[in-house]
């Protein structure tokens, strides 16, 4: 069977296709500690939880509007007056299926062929397909100084003719660091001058420690919103762990927003209701939640990051933010696949290469786990790379023997 030259030029997910390899050994009864995984452990909060059984309970599940119901853009306004400081329309949301659905649509809205889309890394694992997808070229900037905080000379550098829009996701997955309040502000000034889109992620921007607060694009945009290009993204999945029920939303001008709704109408409609209403919950109900999950990951960074400093020729960044890490572990191996790949044939411990998100000889480790797995795991890691461990390692009813230099 042949199938599009796009088809073929996409790749497969490789976080979702970790979660199920970890999944497939699991149900073998394999003892698999999972570090590559990107969602919290923690509960959905019980207002959503309430407001989805309500209109469960109703039987009346129907169709919403290809932008969302009413009722969930009116709470997503009121969530972004509280936390942005910006009073926006209904006309200025669009509800999707997940932020990466409103990621991938804002693309689809904007993008002629051939447009460039610029992007520091490390980045998100699907920036570059979703650009692809709509017909655009991918461009990622490696910050010159080799840290995960890129400058304005090293996004401008990539900037040329066909440069259309410019995506930041910070704090940033893999790295967790949150870029400084000063580059948020030169980007959106940048990016104003040059009349470029920028697409903020900001899908982590409460789960920030240290006491400090994620930088907001708004306070520093000039243009009123019916001519602003500034697109911010957020969701529900992170903050409010509730992956599986994908609804996300961007906010931008009225133009963009109806563009956006009339592609969503012939992709998927309006989001499911039910999860609509969830988020409605969420966003409407009780916050502590958000609090007690920010704490909780502090309190594992900080767990991973002391552990991974144990571990001699690893050189770990601490996060700003997230639940990820991003630890350099080229001294042992710099294709970070093969590493990935030994890491979980040898100890059963699963990673996300950093090939995958633009930098190799890193991994991509989880702290949203537990304490247990993610100490349990790291001692693995451990194990199988430091040729000082201990030549046995006991597994569950298993004894391993290192056998690989």
């Amino acid at each position: 069977m042949s199938v599009s030259q796009l088809a073929r030029s996409i790749k497969a997910s490789p976080t979702l296709r970790l979660n199920e390899t970890a999944a497939k050994l699991r149900e073998k009864g394999e003892p698999v500690i999972h570090l590559g995984g990107g969602e919290p452990k923690s509960k959905a909060p019980l207002d959503a939880v309430l407001n989805c059984g309500a209109q469960l309970n109703t039987g009346e599940v129907r169709y919403a509007p290809a932008d969302g119901l009413p009722a969930l853009k009116k709470a997503i306004l009121r969530y972004t007056e509280e936390n942005y400081g910006r009073m926006l329309a209904p006309q200025n949301v669009i509800a999707s299926s997940g932020a990466k659905q409103s990621i991938m649509t804002v693309l689809y809205a904007i993008l002629e062929p051939k447009d460039e889309v610029v992007y520091p890394a490390p980045y998100w694992v699907s920036y570059p397909e979703m650009v692809k997808l709509a017909g655009g070229v991918p461009v990622a900037v490696t910050p010159e100084d080799g840290s995960f905080v890129p400058t304005v000379p090293d996004i401008a550098d990539k900037v040329g003719s066909y440069t259309k829009v410019i995506v930041l996701n910070s704090p940033n997955n893999p790295s967790g660091i949150m870029y400084p309040a000063e580059f948020i502000a030169e980007m959106v000034e940048f990016c104003e001058k040059k009349n470029l889109w920028l697409v903020m992620d900001d899908l982590y921007n409460r789960l920030v420690f240290d006491g400090k607060k994620a930088p907001n694009p708004y306070d520093y945009a000039k243009q009123d919103i019916t001519q602003s290009k500034l697109v911010v993204v957020q969701g529900v999945s992170k903050m409010y762990a509730m992956t599986g029920f994908r609804i996300g939303w961007a906010l931008g001008n009225r133009e963009l927003v109806e563009a956006m709704t009339n592609i969503q109408s012939h992709q998927t409609s309006g989001p499911v209701t039910v999860s609509q209403w969830a988020a409605i919950g969420a966003l409407s109900g009780v916050q502590s939640g958000i609090e007690s999950l920010r704490l909780t990951l502090e309190n594992q960074r900080n767990v991973m990051v002391e552990r991974l400093a144990a571990i001699a020729g690893v050189h770990v960044t601490k996060p700003n933010g997230t639940f990820y890490c991003f630890p350099d572990m080229s001294a042992y191996m710099k294709d970070s696949q093969k590493l990935a790949e030994l890491l979980l044939e040898r100890v059963r411990v699963v990673t996300v290469p950093g090939k995958e998100f633009g930098m190799d000889g890193h991994l991509r480790l989880s702290y949203c786990g537990t304490i247990k797995e993610i100490m349990d795991g790291l001692e693995r890691i451990k194990w199988a790379l430091d040729p000082q461990a201990p030549n046995e390692l006991i597994l569950g009813e298993r004894k391993l023997v290192r056998d690989w230099a």
